[in-house]
């Protein structure tokens, strides 16, 4: 034991790494446990194992002052992983709102809390807060207006009369799709619904509130009565963060073609308002050489951009992903100020560990991840010494440089795309391959053409003035949403995978991680994790077979992975797309009575399901209509797995499981993977946070936590 933690205190003296960004780790690393972790006793004892562990540093030991870095990392670094569970813990109490017991429908009376038109949705979409019909008590709800402009006469803190249909938050629908339930926790949302013909102002707000929200309504309306609804959806989105007006299929290229972060105000946007007063601002103030000679220009210019950072903030809506970007730009414009170097792991760490302090749920979003990561792999890619070699200044043509620029450009896209590929197959199930090339022709036009343009528009309309700016912005959107068809409509353009596992993805990260954090050769120890978690996202198998929450969406997949059969083919919709991308499929559904050998009428299908020479029969409901006991019992008895979305008799007994109306109740969707004989539940990645609300369909029913399953480890091939 004494060799061991002498050579680790030799390995922690000897790295040379930046300990600061290590403790951001641990606090973020504190956060996750608590999402991990099901219930509050399992939280209670990781906080009471930390400051145990902690403890040990600080008690008087022989020998203890041999190992001074290792005696600091166990007493810091524990202490963080409380403090992040703590605090994720203590915002899930504050801000998390209970859903709804159930849907309701009736006539509410509400006040306006907020606005967002979606023209490209032809609806409007508004939060109000309003009492709880049956309990009484203050709800935020989240309500669709159907029609485009259907809420133009509403104003922020109107008193508002409508007849709707309001539902709890949508669960995942299966296991490792979208969670809405958390993130509505989080919003302090209670209900979701869609109103029932018109909307009444009842009062009128007396005003004093909403300032902002309104002025972004109105630069949107200037916006798209300047450059017209066509392109008026991108504008928008990158002046106000409105994100409502654009095409679905422009907005489906952008995804594709790896440019859909474009389109969300972040660090690009916020950089380049930061960058650009502050070069403007020196620029200017350095034409007087009585203001450069007694001002420090640097300071004033950094002064001024920070303040064009905040201003450009809170006009775009103030989103976490806006306000983690503009504390990262104040850090950077601080270091300018203090002539230190602007982009460093540290300033990173600082700026992430104020985003979890204010927001720690954040770090279970793909924005999060997908932000830090790439500024992470840019910072380790730039400080690398081959890198800087590369980069360093030398004595060379104008051509010659330019290509070094260029290259650096490209190499710094795949890195990035590299890094982020696999979060985004592990939170969308799709990335897009030609995301770096993209990049390189957009990111520029973006920044150095299309935004100008719209920032001296909206300016220069002042007088009356900007009409030339806006057709050049129209020609300059209109190239880049070519740019995004193009790219997204190549061969292969777009990588579709099936659900990969958490543990693949915490290992990719725990690996990236490292080689990002650590300097020297140490840091490629990290390597092999990153790749082997990378791999097993990339190469991860499809459930045999999904259903839905409720039972009535089930999905088989063909072996091989070649096709997906549906129960019901309702079209595009919600579900099929859910279906659909956790499968890793694309392309149209067909339905089960198709599938080969199936036995169907209007009430059952059988199916048979074979898998490597084993074999499984399942029996799936397609109707509620009332069937005969005895005829369901004995079809049970020859079936290994029961789905159906009614109720089912304790007669029916499958070899395996089933799982009905009153199982699924409670377990949620579900995954089934015939060969490893496992069953994933959307319930057993809940755990016993706020959200998680199982479906009680009968009140005397048992709390579990996932379907009854009879005989899991021996699973016998069904026969004919």
């Amino acid at each position: 034991m004494s060799r061991a933690l002498a050579a680790f205190e030799r390995f922690l003296s000897r790295a040379g790494f930046d300990r600061g960004p290590w403790l951001t780790v641990a606090f973020a690393g504190g956060i996750v446990a608590w999402f991990g972790l099901p219930s509050a006793i399992a939280w209670v004892s990781l906080c009471g194992c930390c400051a145990a562990l902690a403890t040990t540093a600080i008690v008087p030991w022989r020998g203890r002052g041999d190992y001074p870095h290792l005696l600091r990392a166990v007493l810091v670094l524990p202490l963080l992983v409380m403090a992040g569970c703590l605090a994720v813990w203590a915002r899930s109490a504050i801000v998390g709102e209970a859903p709804l017991d159930r849907p309701i429908v009736g006539a509410f009376t509400a006040r306006v809390l907020d606005i967002q038109p979606q023209p490209a949705l032809e609806r409007d979409r508004l939060v109000v807060s309003m009492r709880e019909p049956q309990t009484g008590r203050a709800i935020k709800v989240r309500l669709n207006v159907p029609g485009g402009g259907a809420a133009a006469s509403i104003r922020l803190g109107d008193v508002v009369r409508f007849r709707g249909r309001l539902m709890p938050p949508a669960a995942p629908m299966l296991p490792g799709a979208y969670n809405f339930a958390r993130t509505a926790w989080f919003s302090g949302i209670a209900a979701t619904g869609s109103t029932i013909g018109g909307i009444e102002v009842i009062e009128r707000g007396k005003g004093g509130g909403g300032r902002l929200s309104n002025l972004r309504q109105a630069l949107s309306r200037h916006i798209r009565e300047r450059i017209g609804d066509e392109r008026a959806g991108i504008a928008t989105a990158l002046v106000t963060g409105d994100r409502g007006g654009i095409a679905q299929a422009d907005d489906q290229a952008m995804r594709d073609s790896g440019l859909a972060h474009l389109l969300s105000v972040s660090g690009l946007h916020v950089g380049a308002v930061v960058g650009a007063v502050y070069v403007l601002f020196v620029r200017v103030l350095a034409l007087s050489p009585w203001l450069a000679l007694r001002v420090r220009l640097p300071i004033a210019a950094a002064g001024a951009s920070a303040l064009a950072g905040i201003v450009y903030t809170l006009i775009s809506g103030s989103e976490v992903p806006t306000v983690r970007s503009c504390i990262g730009s104040l850090l950077v414009l601080a270091a300018l100020a203090l002539g230190r170097e602007g982009l460093s792991l540290r300033m990173l760490a600082v700026a992430a560990f104020c985003v979890l302090a204010l927001w720690p749920e954040a770090v279970t979003g793909p924005s999060f991840q997908m932000s830090f990561g790439a500024v992470l792999a840019l910072v380790a890619l730039g400080t690398s010494a081959p890198v800087r070699a590369f980069v360093a200044p030398r004595d060379e043509s104008l051509p010659t440089r330019g290509l070094r620029h260029l290259a650096m450009l490209l190499l710094t896209g795949g890195v990035i795309d590299l890094v982020l590929m696999p979060i985004a197959l592990f939170h969308f199930h799709r990335a897009g391959v030609y995301g770096a090339l993209a990049n390189v022709l957009a990111i520029p036009l973006t920044t150095f053409v299309v935004m100008p343009l719209l920032a001296g528009g909206l300016l220069l309309d002042i007088v009356g003035a900007g009409w030339p700016f806006w057709w050049l912005a129209q020609t300059s959107i209109d190239l880049l949403t070519g740019i995004a068809h193009w790219f997204a409509s190549r061969p292969g353009a777009v990588t579709i995978l099936p659900a990969g596992s958490t543990a693949a993805f915490l290992m990719f990260v725990a690996g990236g991680l490292w080689v990002g954090l650590w300097s020297g050769r140490v840091r490629w120890f990290g390597l092999p994790p990153a790749l082997l978690g990378a791999g097993l996202l990339a190469t991860a198998a499809p459930a045999d077979i999904l259903v839905s929450g409720d039972g009535r969406h089930v999905g088989l997949v063909e072996p091989g992975g070649a096709r997906l059969f549906v129960l019901r083919d309702g079209g595009e919709g919600y579900a099929r797309d859910n279906l659909m991308e956790l499968s890793g499929m694309e392309g149209e559904p067909m339905t089960l009575d198709r599938w080969p050998g199936a036995r169907c009428n209007a009430d059952f299908c059988a199916i048979r399901i074979e898998r490597e020479g084993r074999a499984w029969r399942v029996l799936i409901s397609r109707s509620r209509d009332a069937v005969p006991e005895r005829a369901l019992a004995a079809a049970c008895d020859h079936s290994d797995i029961v789905v159906s979305d009614r109720w089912l008799p304790r007669s029916c007994h499958p070899r395996w499981f089933k799982a009905d109306r009153e199982s699924l109740g409670r377990s949620g969707g579900l995954a089934v993977n015939l060969l490893a004989g496992r069953v994933d539940t959307v319930a057993r990645t809940q755990g016993e946070h706020g959200w998680w609300v199982p479906v009680q369909r009968r009140p005397k029913a048992k709390p579990v936590s996932e379907p009854k399953i009879r005989s899991e480890p021996k699973i016998r091939p069904a026969q004919r």
